[in-house]
């Protein structure tokens, strides 16, 4: 949709005209590099990538047409990096909160979203937990094996309920701030409204 004042107001207008990126067919080593740094910003919540971090090994291989862009979104997900920035320090609803966020580009839309991940956790592990998103009908529907996953919470979609786009809100707090730098001391942001099925209400960053 185009920039409007809302979003320029809401601090959103820098996804508001942008087009997904995507491995196209036939894409060249520019095209990839843009891909793998849209990959690490949007998994990562837009923390700061120190050179020692990056998984060069799975860079590689996709770069050499052997991981797509879903294989190499699975990767940074399941890595030990991810884990540092998210998994250890966090209470697990907010972990979830999070996966959806960096995965699916939306907020959980009630508390049995929770629920069915924290369920999935608890029995089958971590990366078990990771998969259910990336393997799901709706990241396929959405993202397929070459786009990187975006921010769909901020504009309408079929299948999108309203709430989504309040909850998007609560754990976006502007384009130029991280997941991590927002002080919350590893607790959920969407719980009381998650559990009496509330819209959270929206605030600027």
């Amino acid at each position: 949709m185009a920039i409007t004042t809302a979003a320029s107001w809401l601090g959103t207008s820098a996804f508001s005209n942008a087009n997904p990126i995507e491995l196209r067919p036939n894409w060249t080593q520019d095209n990839a590099k843009a891909v793998i740094q849209a990959v690490y910003r949007q998994v990562l919540g837009n923390d700061h990538l120190m050179a020692s971090e990056r998984l060069t090994s799975a860079e590689s291989l996709l770069c050499q047409g052997y991981l797509t862009v879903r294989d190499f979104v699975r990767a940074v997900a399941k890595s030990e990096l991810y884990k540092s920035k998210f998994f250890y320090s966090n209470f697990h609803p907010r972990v979830i909160e999070l996966n959806f966020k960096h995965l699916l580009g939306r907020a959980p839309y009630d508390e049995s979203e929770i629920i069915y991940h924290l369920d999935i956790y608890q029995n089958q592990g971590f990366e078990a937990d990771i998969d259910s998103y990336i393997n799901s009908l709706e990241y396929e529907q959405n993202f397929g094996t070459s786009i990187v996953p975006y921010y769909r919470g901020f504009s309408n979609q079929p299948g999108q309920k309203t709430v989504g786009f309040t909850r998007m809100f609560e754990l976006y707090r502007g384009y130029a701030n991280s997941d991590r730098a927002q002080g919350k001391g590893g607790r959920p942001s969407l719980t009381y409204e998650l559990a009496r099925n509330m819209a959270n209400p929206v605030r600027t960053p």
